[in-house]
C-alpha cells in the first residue's frame, strides 16, 4: 500500500486539537492542494473563506450546534459553492447570462466538496487533523450573514484543522461498511434485509440490529438538526430559485 492510499485509509475525524498553530508553510500547502482538485470545466466554481478572526470562530461555533472545539480549531475553513463569480464576469463581458439555477448550485457544491477533500488529505500528509463541520449547511441563512455572503454563494463545506492530541491519534477509527456492499457494478442494486444487516449490522455492536437501528434514526434522521437543515436547505433552495432572480 503507497502512502497516498495509506494515508486515505488511515485518515479520522479530529475534534480536539494541540494549542500549536499552523505554520504558514503548511497552511498555504493545504489550500494550495485544495485549489488543484478536479474541477467542473475548470471552473473552480468554489470560494474559500479563511476564518481568521477569533470572534467569528466563536460565533461559527454557536451557530453551529454550539460545538467549541471549532472555536479552538487552529484553521477554520468555509468552502463556499460560488456561482456568482461566473456570472459576474459573464455580464462584464457583455454575454447575456441566464439566471444561475439549482443545477449550477449542485455543480459548484460537487467542485466546492472536491476542494475540501484535496485539503484534508494535504493536511493528514503533514500531521494536522480535521474535521467536516455538516452545521454549516443547518443554519445556512444565519451563515450567510456572519460571513457576508452574497446572492449564488452557498456556506456547502467547513473545515476545522489542527494538530490532534495523543488521545485523538490513538483513538481507533471507526469501521466502514464491507466494500462489497458499497460498490455495486454497472446499476444500482436494492438490497433485501439479509443484505441491509450485513452492510450495517457492525455497527450495532452488542445490541440487536433493530434496537440499534431504531436508536440511530431517532438521534440521526429524525434528530431536530436533521430537520432543521432539511427545512434551511430546502428554504434557501426555493429562495435561489425565485427571491433572488426577482432581485437582479
Amino acid at each position: 500500500m503507497n502512502e497516498i492510499i495509506k494515508s486515505l485509509h488511515q485518515r479520522k475525524s479530529v475534534r480536539a486539537f494541540l494549542d500549536r498553530p499552523i505554520g504558514q508553510e503548511e497552511k498555504s500547502a493545504i489550500l494550495q492542494a485544495a485549489v488543484q482538485a478536479p474541477t467542473a470545466g475548470n471552473q473552480q466554481l468554489y470560494t474559500i473563506l479563511d476564518i481568521t478572526d477569533p470572534a467569528l470562530k466563536e460565533a461559527l461555533a454557536v451557530s453551529c450546534d454550539n460545538q467549541p472545539f471549532i472555536a479552538k480549531a487552529p484553521m477554520v475553513l468555509v468552502f463556499c459553492a460560488d456561482c456568482k463569480k461566473w456570472y459576474d464576469a459573464y455580464q462584464m463581458a457583455g454575454c447575456s447570462p441566464r439566471e444561475p439555477g439549482v443545477g449550477d448550485l449542485m455543480l459548484a457544491v460537487t467542485d466546492t466538496a472536491i476542494a475540501a477533500q484535496n485539503a484534508v488529505t494535504a493536511a493528514e500528509s503533514l500531521g494536522i487533523g480535521s474535521c467536516y463541520i455538516g452545521d454549516i449547511m443547518e443554519n445556512c441563512q444565519i451563515q450567510r450573514k456572519l460571513l457576508s455572503l452574497p446572492e449564488y454563494v452557498f456556506p456547502a463545506v467547513m473545515l476545522v484543522l489542527g494538530y490532534p492530541t495523543k488521545q485523538q491519534q490513538e483513538r481507533p477509527k471507526p469501521s466502514r461498511c464491507p466494500m462489497e456492499q458499497i460498490v455495486h457494478e454497472n446499476g444500482y442494486r436494492s438490497m433485501d434485509a439479509e443484505e441491509l444487516h450485513a452492510l450495517l449490522g457492525g455497527k450495532a455492536g452488542q445490541r440487536s440490529f433493530d434496537s440499534w437501528c431504531q436508536a440511530f434514526c431517532q438521534r440521526k434522521y429524525n434528530s431536530d438538526f436533521s430537520r432543521e437543515m432539511t427545512r434551511s436547505v430546502g428554504e434557501y433552495l426555493t429562495q435561489y430559485q425565485t427571491d433572488f432572480s426577482s432581485e437582479e
